[in-house]
């Protein structure tokens, strides 16, 4: 269920010439100090203008801005309305989806891009894992191997398996950065036929990187983690050029 946030909170009459700007800031701002959180309801359409002072086209134009930039969601329904959602990943992981569409972004870019940022995330993996890090990366791997021996694809445990990695630097910024290249990744691999051997290889791949990071061994890691990528890669071409042919 919704918390309902909508009486709780009351905003300040916005003065300015762009004054639709001025409420995005503000409830930005509400956003960032943690008073609003992701699915928090906002007060209605017509509460909101009044709060701020300001007539209802101006609050639309104001609320579809924070939808743009992935901060809010408006539900439709006579129970809907301006939620707070967190958005921000798949705005950013959508804008690298559609430059890889539109073909703005090379296979070796994207590659390259992996491979630069996951070696860089992987040492404060190291450094920073927690033990239920370590936890969630060991049920991926027996997750994914449940489904491969069911014949089901577990191309989705693969994927989350990186994220995951990221979410144990510590580092917001490599969760933003891995969870756009993913994004990427994984609707090309959404696009494949099923491969249960290439699939098997990379489940055992990923265990051999969790191993090596549980032993603190760096330049195995390291190596491990070069070469799974680089592969990805490599496979990736192949079938685009098989494609263009």
């Amino acid at each position: 269920m919704i918390p309902d946030t909508s009486s709780k909170i009351i905003f300040t009459p916005i003065k300015n010439k762009r004054t639709f700007e001025e409420i995005s800031l503000e409830i930005k701002r509400l956003i960032f100090k943690g008073i609003l959180k992701p699915n928090d309801k906002l007060p209605s359409e017509i509460e909101l203008a009044r709060q701020f002072n300001v007539g209802r086209q101006t609050l639309r134009e104001a609320l579809r801005l924070l939808e743009l930039s992935g901060f809010i969601a408006i539900q439709k329904g006579s129970t809907g309305g301006p939620i707070i959602e967190d958005t921000i990943f798949n705005t950013i992981s959508n804008s690298f989806l559609d430059a890889f569409l539109m073909k703005k972004i090379t296979t070796e870019e994207l590659t390259i891009a992996r491979l630069e940022t996951e070696k860089g995330m992987l040492k404060y993996v190291i450094d920073n894992a927690k033990d239920s890090d370590i936890r969630s990366l060991k049920e991926n791997i027996v997750q994914a191997k449940k489904h491969a021996k069911a014949n089901i694809r577990p191309f989705r445990d693969n994927i989350e398996f990186h994220r995951l990695l990221a979410k144990a630097s510590k580092n917001q910024m490599f969760v933003i950065m891995v969870e756009s290249i993913m994004a990427i990744v994984a609707d090309f691999f959404s696009r494949l036929e099923p491969e249960f051997d290439v699939s098997k290889r990379v489940i055992e791949k990923h265990e051999a990187l969790l191993n090596a990071i549980i032993r603190r061994d760096r330049d195995k890691a390291m190596s491990l983690l070069e070469d799974h990528i680089l592969k990805v890669g490599k496979r990736f071409q192949k079938i685009i050029d098989e494609v263009r042919k």
